[in-house]
C-alpha cells in the first residue's frame, strides 16, 4: 500500500501542473473507476436526451408504437450507432480474455501506468523484488518443479506394471496427492479447501477454468481422471505415464469432433463406480479470474450428478490466468513460477441433480450459476470460443431484433 500511495502522490503532482480543467474531470472519473464505484469505461448521461427525441419504454408509461413513428427523426440513428460504439469498448467478452486490473500495485509490474520513474526509494525495493522473485525463488521453485515432474512420471510409470487391484488404487492415490503437492509447492501455493465432505468420489466434477494449473490445484485434494486431447512430445510422455497407473479418457484429434463417441466413452467410465471421478472444465477455455463463461452441454448429457467446484485466486499474490493467444506453456509457467505466490480458495458444493423436465442446456446454465455465485464471479452466457471464432450469426440477431421491435411499425 505505500508504493501505492507513492504513486497516487506521484500522479496527483503531476496532474497539478500539467493538466485542464477537462483532464481534470478525466481523471476524476479514473480515480472512481479504480475504487471500484464505477467499473466502465464511458461515462453516460443519466437523461435519455442523447438519442434525440426517442423515447424508451422505461422512461415513460404511456409509450406506444404510433408516437414513436410520429416523434422518430433521422438524428436518431446516431444513439444505436453510439450504443454499437459503446458494446464494442465495453464489451465483457473482451474483458473476459485480458489479464484482470488490480485496484493496487502489487510489486509485480514496475508501476501501474507503465514503466516510469517515480521515486528513489521505490525503484528500489521493486529491484529488490526482481532480486527475490528471479534469483531466490525461481532457482528454488524450478528444483522443486522438475523434482515433481519426475516423480510423477516415474511413480505412474511403475505402478502400471502392477495388476488392477485395490493396492495399485492406493498407491497410485498417494504418488498422485504427493506429485501433485510438489508441484503446487514449486507454484508456493498456499490453498484453502471449504466444504470438502462435497468432494466427488465418484461421476463427473466440473469447474470453472483460469489455468491449467487449475489441475494440480485440484488434484492436491483428490484424484481425478482427466479428460483431453491426445499430445505428442513430452506431453505426450505425461500422458501415457498417467494412463498406465489408472484410467485417463484422451482422445485423437479426429475422435474429439466425434460428440457420439466421446459420449459413449464418458457414459462408460461415470457408469464404473470403481473408476475415479471425471474432472471436466466446461468452458472450453481459460477466463481471467473474474467471469464464468457458458458451460458446454457435453459433460451434462451423460450423466444425471455433477460435483461442482469453484476456484478463486487471489490476484494481488500474482496472476493465474493463461492468455493462449499471447504466450505459450512455457511462458505460463515462467510468470507462474516468478509471481509471489498462488494463493486460492477452493469451494466443493452440493452435488446437483438434473430434473427431469430440465434439458442439458438449462441444467448446465443452473450449475454455473451456482459456481458463479459462491466463487464471486461475474455468470455470462457469451460462449468462450468467441475468443478464437468470429461471433456467430444468432447473436447478432438478438440485439437487431431488440432494435427493430423499437423502430419497426406494421
Amino acid at each position: 500500500m505505500w508504493g501505492q500511495e507513492r504513486i497516487a502522490l506521484y500522479n496527483e503532482t503531476k496532474r497539478h501542473y500539467n493538466r485542464s480543467e477537462s483532464e481534470e474531470e478525466e481523471e476524476e472519473e479514473e480515480v472512481t473507476r479504480e475504487n471500484g464505484h464505477d467499473k466502465q469505461v464511458i461515462r453516460r448521461d443519466i437523461s435519455i436526451s442523447a438519442m434525440g427525441s426517442l423515447k424508451m419504454p422505461s422512461q415513460r408509461p404511456e409509450y406506444d408504437i404510433t408516437n414513436l413513428k410520429k416523434e422518430f427523426h433521422v438524428s436518431d440513428v446516431m444513439y444505436f450507432s453510439k450504443c454499437g460504439v459503446e458494446a464494442i469498448i465495453e464489451d465483457d467478452v473482451t474483458q473476459c480474455f485480458t489479464a484482470e486490473e488490480l485496484k493496487s500495485w502489487n510489486f509485480l509490474t514496475r508501476t501501474t501506468l507503465g514503466y516510469q520513474f517515480i521515486s528513489m526509494r521505490l525503484t528500489i525495493l521493486w529491484c529488490l523484488g526482481c532480486f527475490v522473485r528471479y534469483f531466490i525463488l525461481l532457482p528454488f521453485r524450478t528444483l522443486v518443479l522438475c523434482t515433481g515432474l519426475s516423480w510423477l512420471i516415474i511413480s505412474t510409470a511403475v505402478l502400471g506394471y502392477l495388476p488392477e487391484s485395490n493396492l495399485k488404487k492406493r498407491l497410485n492415490q498417494k504418488a498422485s496427492l504427493m506429485s501433485h503437492r510438489l508441484l503446487a509447492r514449486a507454484c508456493s501455493a498456499v490453498l484453502t479447501f471449504h466444504n470438502r465432505e462435497n468432494i466427488a468420489k465418484n461421476g463427473i466434477c466440473v469447474a470453472n477454468h483460469t489455468s491449467p494449473i487449475d489441475v494440480i490445484i485440484l488434484s492436491c485434494d483428490g484424484c481425478y481422471a482427466m479428460v483431453g486431447q491426445a499430445h505428442n512430445g513430452f506431453l505426450g510422455i505425461v500422458q501415457r505415464a498417467l494412463s498406465r497407473a489408472t484410467s485417463h479418457i484422451w482422445f485423437e484429434r479426429s475422435e474429439v469432433r466425434d460428440r457420439h463417441l466421446v459420449a459413449r466413452r464418458l457414459k462408460e467410465h461415470v457408469d464404473n463406480e470403481d473408476k475415479l471421478p471425471i474432472l471436466i472444465f466446461p468452458e472450453g477455455t481459460c477466463i481471467n479470474n473474474t467471469s464464468v463463461v457458458m458451460f458446454k452441454k457435453g459433460s451434462f448429457e451423460v450423466g444425471s450428478t455433477i460435483y461442482p467446484v469453484a476456484i478463486k485466486y487471489d490476484p494481488r499474490f500474482g496472476d493465474a490466468f493463461w492468455d493462449s493467444s499471447k504466450m505459450g506453456m512455457l511462458s505460463h509457467i515462467f510468470q507462474i513460477l516468478t509471481s509471489w505466490a498462488l494463493v486460492a480458495d477452493v469451494w466443493y458444493l452440493p452435488p446437483m441433480m438434473k430434473n427431469e423436465t430440465e434439458d442439458a442446456v438449462n441444467f448446465a446454465n443452473r450449475v454455473k450459476k451456482e459456481i458463479a455465485r459462491r466463487g464471486g464471479l461475474v455468470d455470462l452466457e457469451w460462449d468462450g470460443q468467441l475468443k478464437r471464432t468470429k461471433v456467430k450469426d444468432a447473436y447478432k440477431l438478438k440485439p437487431q431484433e431488440e432494435f427493430s421491435k423499437l423502430l419497426k411499425v406494421d
